[in-house]
């Protein structure tokens, strides 16, 4: 592949939001294309799936956060190497400016990364979780474990056609905070709200000793190809850059160009006019 490099000054911040369908590597060319832009280790990974669905989502997942990477920084996909965090988060190795976070289903392949800007405008870290629209049913009956009492008194005030979705929304932006955070299930979910409502349409809310200043956090979600997917950046500035996104056709043999789309950044209070 032939990194489509945008036209973004070197070192300016930028955001990206990446997504695949797993699908594609039905075709034997196609997911032997996708095997080949890994490394040894994660390719043994993949033969170890049992299920072909299972491979393909774990080999368009790597293949999209490699070519991701290559398409804003000049390292070929098969040369990028990682370091791991001590609860899994992956970072580029050496470091480069560059942050990324992954999720992925059976049938979409998310990627989310950006460059950290000296200029307030990006923080130190982001995540992403996609998840479909046909597990919001299964999210409800685990609201107990995983939701706060603040959330969960929103979710009942609900009408009742309507709590799966705020479940499925509460799930993922959950799982995007945590995984941008590199703590994982570390995180007490049950001391970590995500309220709904009022001028700033969205916010954050957690004990301090758990996320001791909730301001420097930025939250997005977006809907494609049946499922939704939450963002999660910690920005010093009061707003992201703008989100560029990348519907990518694996096995990501060709230069990508981004699609229109706006984002809705949350807290609404803290965009700019």
């Amino acid at each position: 592949m032939t990194p489509h490099n945008n036209a973004h000054p070197l070192h300016a911040p930028f955001l990206r939001l990446w997504y695949a369908a797993p699908a594609a590597l039905a075709d034997p060319a196609v997911e032997q294309a996708c095997a080949e832009l890994l490394d040894e280790p994660e390719r043994a990974r993949a033969a170890r799936f049992h299920f072909a669905r299972h491979r393909h989502e774990f080999l368009a997942t790597h293949a999209l956060a490699r070519t991701a990477l290559s398409q804003a920084h000049p390292l070929p996909p098969r040369d990028w190497s990682y370091t791991l965090g001590k609860y899994g988060k992956p970072a580029p190795a050496p470091p480069c400016g560059l942050a990324f976070n992954q999720s992925n289903s059976v049938d979409l392949a998310v990627c989310l990364i950006g460059r950290l800007g000296d200029d307030g405008e990006v923080g130190g870290e982001i995540g992403v979780d996609v998840e479909p629209f046909h597990r919001a049913a299964s999210i409800l009956p685990l609201v107990t474990k995983v939701f706060s009492p603040a959330e969960r008194e929103q979710l009942a005030a609900l009408p009742v056609a309507d709590q799966p979705l705020r479940a499925l929304s509460l799930w993922t932006l959950k799982e995007s905070y945590i995984k941008a955070r590199g703590l994982g299930l570390a995180l007490p979910l049950s001391k970590i709200s995500f309220l709904f409502g009022g001028d700033e349409g969205l916010r954050l809310k957690a004990d301090p000793v758990v996320e001791p200043d909730c301001a420097r956090w930025r939250f997005c979600q977006l809907d494609r190809e049946g499922h939704r997917i939450s963002l999660a950046v910690e920005t010093t500035g009061r707003t992201p850059p703008a989100l560029e996104i990348f519907p990518a056709q694996p096995p990501f043999t060709e230069p990508v160009l981004p699609v229109p789309g706006n984002a809705s950044w949350f807290p609404r209070s803290g965009q700019r006019t």
